[in-house]
């Protein structure tokens, strides 16, 4: 698999007088999974950051995410790692629950953003200064940054729970709802990291 185009630098950085803005990257993992929580993180990087193989996360090999997201924490100015757990999707619903994370993961930052480019629509009260960008993680180099951190953490998160509850086959479907998934959930029922308010699983708890 070819490694697709990557995002350009991140959008406008300069300010009154042209003095440089510290720009924050955010994306999330996970919001469409059957299990496990929902992940977002934050990414300041620096200016001169190459945006060589950093991209659309979905659009790269697990090897190419695993290898940018190395670089990745090593240079970045401030990343920050936010999260949701199922129960809390139940309760608070998944769009609630992602904008949660994506605030957790900003203030998981040691570097205070001036401005923050967040992808897909825009979410309330995350920043005073804050620029939505659909299909933002292929467009800013910082916003795919922060997929790629989110895509890998939850990733390793959901093959740790894979050792946990091994009937559910976490470490091959990440908690989406694969065929295989959907037929462990219709022989073992729900397990605990599974997000009982969806549909799917919703349906077969009624039987366990």
């Amino acid at each position: 698999m070819k490694t697709p185009p990557s995002p350009g630098p991140s959008l406008p950085i300069t300010g009154k007088g042209g003095k440089l803005t510290i720009v924050c990257g955010i994306d999330e993992a996970g919001r469409g999974c059957l299990a496990g929580p929902v992940v977002a993180a934050a990414v300041i990087l620096p200016k001169d950051f190459d945006p060589t193989g950093i991209g659309d996360s979905k659009k790269l090999t697990a090897k190419q995410r695993e290898k940018a997201y190395e670089r990745i924490v090593r240079e970045a100015l401030s990343f920050g790692i936010g999260q949701c757990t199922a129960e809390e999707i139940d309760k608070i619903n998944i769009l609630r629950a992602t904008h949660e994370a994506m605030r957790r993961a900003l203030a998981a930052l040691t570097l205070a953003p001036e401005r923050v480019l967040v992808d897909g629509l825009a979410v309330p009260n995350l920043h005073k200064n804050c620029h939505n960008l659909i299909g933002g993680d292929a467009l800013d180099v910082s916003i795919g940054a922060a997929s790629i951190l989110a895509k890998v953490t939850r990733d390793r998160l959901l093959v740790a729970y894979d050792t946990q509850w091994p009937e559910y086959g976490f470490a091959g479907h990440k908690g989406y709802g694969a065929a295989t998934h959907l037929a462990a959930l219709d022989k073992y029922g729900p397990c605990p990291i599974h997000r009982r308010t969806f549909g799917p699983v919703a349906q077969l708890a009624l039987r366990f």
